[in-house]
């Protein structure tokens, strides 16, 4: 009961937090994992310097953002991998709500102003996105390792056998109640990348192996020489 308490507590304290137009903008420019000063992000919301000052500090007390010195000023950037997938996510919903007609939701403007790195692979939350991401699930429908089912995806006997022969556990059916295959409609190249428990599975396989090296202090990652070699392998075999 305190559990439930305490959540229905915190979800309305983040939503006030993004609701703010000014906050929001100041979140969405921050998205991309760099680190910005204070001035950068009051021009990028149009607001004067004192108010995107009380903005910052009322987003670092609340968990949203970090900040810390440097010399006379001060730089922010996104809290966490969740902070970060949480306004990815609202992102998402929010593109999608306003395009019924269209299967995937279209690319929000700041999308093209992002570095190239950040586009084609990055975090989300705990498993890959970017355009490696989805070329990555793409790869894993081609072979037959996953089938479409309803919303998401299912794993097929030849994926659980492929799977488990580069080192991805079996799935405990049942001991988790997060959906194993999910699709997650990738924020930046409009098509789905995969989540759940396998899309997490493959991004500690991918770090283990050193397939893909992580970048200090973004959610950007980059595919290593051997990460090509062994994905060449595995899907071209």
């Amino acid at each position: 009961m305190d559990d439930a308490h305490n959540i229905s507590g915190i979800i309305p304290r983040i939503a006030a937090l993004m609701a703010d137009p000014v906050r929001a903008a100041i979140l969405w420019t921050l998205i991309d994992g760099t680190t910005r000063p204070a001035g950068e992000l009051a021009f990028a919301a149009n607001v004067s310097a004192q108010s995107a000052s009380a903005h910052l500090a009322r987003l670092v007390e609340g968990g949203l953002l970090l900040s810390q010195a440097h010399g006379r000023h001060r730089y922010f950037r996104i809290a966490s991998a969740e902070a970060a997938s949480l306004i990815e996510s609202m992102a998402v919903l929010g593109a999608a709500m306003h395009t019924k007609a269209s299967r995937y939701p279209p690319q929000p403007a700041l999308v093209r102003t992002m570095p190239p790195q950040f586009l084609h692979a990055r975090t989300c939350y705990d498993h890959l996105a970017g355009e490696l991401a989805v070329q990555l699930l793409d790869a894993m429908l081609k072979a037959k390792w996953l089938e479409p089912e309803a919303k998401d995806f299912k794993l097929t006997s030849l994926g659980h056998e492929k799977l488990v022969a580069i080192g991805v556990a079996s799935p405990e059916h049942g001991k988790s109640r997060r959906v194993y295959a999910r699709c997650c409609i990738d924020l930046t190249q409009r098509r789905p990348h995969l989540a759940g428990v396998l899309g997490a599975e493959l991004l500690n396989l991918f770090v283990r192996e050193a397939w893909i090296m992580r970048t200090s202090r973004t959610r950007v990652v980059s595919l290593t020489p051997k990460g090509q070699q062994a994905l060449r392998q595995i899907f071209e075999a």
